[in-house]
């Protein structure tokens, strides 16, 4: 799954904080009672919040900071946390007049920050973030907010393209124009807290300081407690199946403001624009858009709600986005745990693939599955057995075949022979933050012998590029020098050694 997402912190303030903002707040409706929509109303957090730091829109009061400074980004964050705290305190709270949260100047700045940092090409308007900056990032952010403010913004048709996957096929992604990526970033800033109070712990995909090591810790601590029964699961074209009006019906439990409901039915209906022809999208959300990884949450938060409600003695659920499984003690368990979550499915309109799901014996080390980028199976403990003769297996993972496969066919395009003549140090340089990259993310398994492999294949690629330089005039003995270790003395990264507790890493 590819979704793109800003980088996010928490929400939740300190203890003392979030007592000094629950005193000021009570105060303030104590003395000063305000109807909903009415001018310096209260804000959608409680309190005096409308006039204090939420009513600084696009033509409002500037300040003498830049609107990308660290001011903006401290008042950005306040809002978040009002919004979450309220969220928290009042489960059955719906929240009215955010589209002026959206369009105020320090949300759009602070979206259109986080949209340039993470990059990504052009859309149908073939506007790209260099000729934004070009143009004047103040004056783009100042008609985006008059749009969104006027109700005149409407959103363009997603730039259809597609890269490809490990078993050969391609993924579909939509990318939006630059106007319409920072639009969604700033709802995202603005949105993403109030459901966020709600989301529950199985869920770990895009979300404020969770993970991925997170989501297979979890696994790993209950496969050491039994978990020998484990439904991997797999959703049939989940992004294509999400169906629109039962995606809003889902978001106006926390939203009332039909401003936003309208801007999010926009976003989904835009039309996604392939070899020049527009085609309307009745169902689903594109993978790339910016808001797609909350939607998605908020989609299959109705599994998560159930199964922590009614299901959690079957096994435990671990998601993370469209991913998940679920881990059961006994056999009778996972295929109940299956049966749930196709009711469950049912209502929502999607499937579970038939041809992926499947039912996985953990037991004694008999089979094993791959779960985010992860080869998951049980290994008998060799020093019990050697201290007590006793056969315990824990749940270890590496990386899976997939991912030995993908890095290898990235470090083969970094060192194709015809850059035989290059400094080496230039393709090395190219190679290291792959391979530091790739490393980051799996050292907290059991990925020792897998990292071996690694290193041996990338000086094995890097002595080809030197026997193919050398050619003819190759000296008796010389290719025995080439080693792992001399390539690690020009400055080759060394994934050998790197493997950390997750604590530690």
């Amino acid at each position: 799954m590819r979704l793109e997402s800003g980088q996010r912190g928490s929400y939740k303030p300190s203890a003392k904080a979030g007592a000094a903002q629950r005193a000021s707040e009570g105060t303030v409706v104590a003395r000063r009672p305000a109807t909903n929509n009415a001018g310096g109303a209260k804000g959608p957090c409680g309190g005096n919040v409308g006039r204090a730091s939420t009513r600084e829109g696009m033509p409002g009061r500037t300040g003498s900071n830049h609107p990308g400074g660290r001011e903006s980004i401290d008042k950005v964050r306040q809002l978040q946390r009002r919004l979450w705290s309220a969220a928290k305190r009042q489960p059955g709270r719906r929240f009215h007049a955010l589209l002026d949260r959206i369009y105020r100047r320090d949300v759009l700045w602070e979206a259109w920050k986080r949209v340039k940092r993470n990059r990504g090409a052009a859309g149908v308007d073939a506007m790209t973030l260099v000729a934004v900056e070009q143009l004047g990032v103040e004056a783009f952010l100042e008609d985006l907010g008059a749009r969104l403010r006027a109700g005149t913004y409407r959103p363009s048709a997603v730039r259809r393209r597609y890269i490809p996957k490990a078993d050969g096929r391609q993924r579909p992604l939509g990318i939006p124009t630059v106007r319409d990526r920072v639009a969604q970033m700033a709802a995202t800033l603005v949105l993403e807290p109030i459901f966020e109070a709600d989301f529950h712990p199985c869920s770990y995909g895009f979300r404020p300081k969770r993970n991925a090591t997170q989501a297979l810790e979890t696994l790993r601590r209950h496969g050491a407690r039994g978990g020998n029964h484990v439904l991997d699961a797999d959703i049939r074209d989940y992004f294509g199946s999400i169906d629109h009006d039962k995606l809003v019906t889902l978001v106006a439990r926390r939203i009332s403001d039909r401003r936003v409901l309208k801007l999010i039915r926009q976003w989904l209906q835009a039309g996604v624009m392939e070899d020049g022809q527009v085609s309307a999208t009745v169902a689903g959300t594109p993978q790339g858009g910016v808001i797609s990884p909350l939607l998605s949450n908020i989609y299959l938060h109705v599994l998560d709600t159930v199964w922590t409600r009614r299901y959690a003695h079957f096994g435990v659920l671990v998601r993370y986005a469209d991913d998940f499984v679920v881990m059961c003690d006994t056999k009778t368990a996972c295929e109940q745990a299956e049966r749930r979550v196709r009711e469950v499915f049912a209502r929502l309109g999607l499937e579970l693939h038939p041809d992926k799901t499947r039912a996985v014996d953990l037991s004694r080390g008999r089979d094993g599955f791959d779960f985010l980028g992860c080869h998951l199976r049980k290994r008998m403990s060799g020093p019990l057995w050697e201290k007590r003769h006793q056969r315990v297996y824990y749940l270890q993972r590496w990386p899976s075949p997939r991912a030995m496969q993908r890095i290898r066919q990235r470090v083969k395009a970094l060192t194709p022979r015809n850059v035989c003549h290059r400094d080496l140090r230039a393709t090395i340089a190219q190679l290291n933050p792959v391979l530091r990259g790739w490393g980051a993310y799996f050292r907290t398994g059991n990925a020792a012998i897998k990292f071996g492999q690694v290193d041996d294949h990338v000086a094995w690629r890097l002595k080809r590029l030197l026997l193919k330089r050398h050619g003819r005039n190759l000296r008796a003995g010389q290719a025995g020098r080439w080693t792992p270790d001399f390539f690690h003395a020009l400055g080759l990264y060394r994934l050998r050694g790197t493997i950390r507790y997750p604590a530690a890493a």
